[in-house]
């Protein structure tokens, strides 16, 4: 009889539980239920990927409302002021130097407000 696939099935099976290595039960150890359980985390990892820049806006975002309303303003009108003011800088830039700068922040916030009461 033929071989059919054979070193190529072979890899294409090999390659399927190194991915899964390291997975508990039946999904290491067995091909059908690891390949469902690989498929399944590349799924999640796809997603993940994508939410992950979700969630570091929305601290970001929520690291410079606090700064902000420190310095007597909202986040919006924070915001808008930027814009008005040509600052180029976006929130992670932002809300790393409301942490670790705060001397530089205060010059930006100086500058915003300057830019919204023109």
């Amino acid at each position: 009889m033929r071989t059919r696939k054979g070193a190529a099935r072979t890899q294409a099976r090999r390659r399927i539980m190194r991915r899964a290595k390291g997975y508990v039960g039946g999904r290491h150890r067995l091909y059908r239920t690891a390949k469902e359980a690989v498929v399944r985390a590349g799924v999640y990892a796809y997603r993940d990927r994508r939410r992950r820049r979700r969630d570091f806006r929305r601290l970001w975002i929520i690291r410079l409302s606090a700064a902000v309303r420190q310095r007597g303003l909202s986040y919006s009108q924070f915001i808008y002021g930027l814009a008005r003011s040509g600052i180029a800088l976006n929130r992670k830039i932002l809300s790393e130097m409301a942490i670790h700068d705060p001397a530089s922040f205060d010059v930006v916030v100086a500058q915003v407000k300057e830019a919204l009461s023109a």
